[in-house]
């Protein structure tokens, strides 16, 4: 089955994002069909901020350690690691020579700001035609800047549109109605359920950085059960990215 055939309105992809070859590994072995990566888990592993266009090779490493895995990889390359068109088409075209079935392409900015939309535009462009699913992520509910149902439009000729941060099901299901192109958002502990997601329309629902924060709960939990003190709660995305180099 193709990467694409596996997003359906109504009847989502649940995609898990792994970090590193273990993870990815475990989730394989789960029975999991496609696997997500997820840039801040890549950037805590190796020691570099996340979202900053800082993990270049890293990530590709990564694309290139989980190609025998037997599941379909779609890789988080933030905002393709460059605001050259040409740049990013060959990046594209190097993952997809390593098998990977699907990229995502922010237009999240580190500073706060979103990339111009014609840029991001010819972005996208540049990443398409070379047999990998392009997903367009827009952050103007992560940002909390921009609109979103402009970027929606705007990024039409992707093959996904990803908005992070959406999760009043009313509002997702009028973006999800207001394109042809599959809508993938982001589960968020709390927020409207998968059977709730599908109902509204979404095609694919990713976890993001949530089972990597998970996994780091989980370890802590450990060590602090053996000393008798109580686990703590999953920690937070902003509560990473403050451990991690600026």
């Amino acid at each position: 089955m193709k990467f694409r055939d596996l997003h359906r309105p109504g009847d989502p992809l649940l995609l898990p994002n792994a970090w590193d070859y273990g993870s990815a590994a475990a989730l394989a072995a789960q029975g999991f069909k496609a696997i997500g990566t997820t840039s801040l888990g890549v950037a805590a592993v190796y020691g570099r901020p996340d979202a900053a266009g800082a993990t270049k090779a890293e990530t590709i490493e990564l694309a290139e350690a989980l190609k025998d895995l037997g599941a379909l990889i779609t890789v988080d390359i933030e905002g393709g690691f460059s605001d050259d068109p040409a740049e990013v088409s060959d990046l594209v075209a190097g993952l997809a020579a390593l098998g990977v079935a699907g990229v995502n392409l922010e237009d999240g900015r580190p500073d706060g700001t979103l990339r111009p939309i014609d840029l991001h535009q010819r972005v996208i462009a540049a990443a398409l035609g070379h047999g990998v699913f392009v997903n367009a992520r827009t952050d103007t509910c992560w940002l909390r800047t921009g609109d979103t149902r402009e970027r929606v439009d705007a990024y039409g000729h992707a093959d996904g549109i990803f908005v992070p941060g959406l999760s009043d099901l009313d509002e997702i299901a009028k973006v999800a109605a207001s394109t042809p192109l599959p809508l993938n958002v982001l589960y968020q502990p709390g927020g409207p359920t998968l059977a709730q997601l599908a109902a509204a329309g979404v095609a694919r629902v990713s976890t993001g950085s949530l089972l990597y924060r998970a996994s780091l709960q989980g370890a802590l939990a450990t060590v602090l059960a053996i000393q008798g003190e109580p686990a703590p709660q999953v920690p937070t995305y902003a509560e990473i990215t403050a451990m991690l180099p600026g």
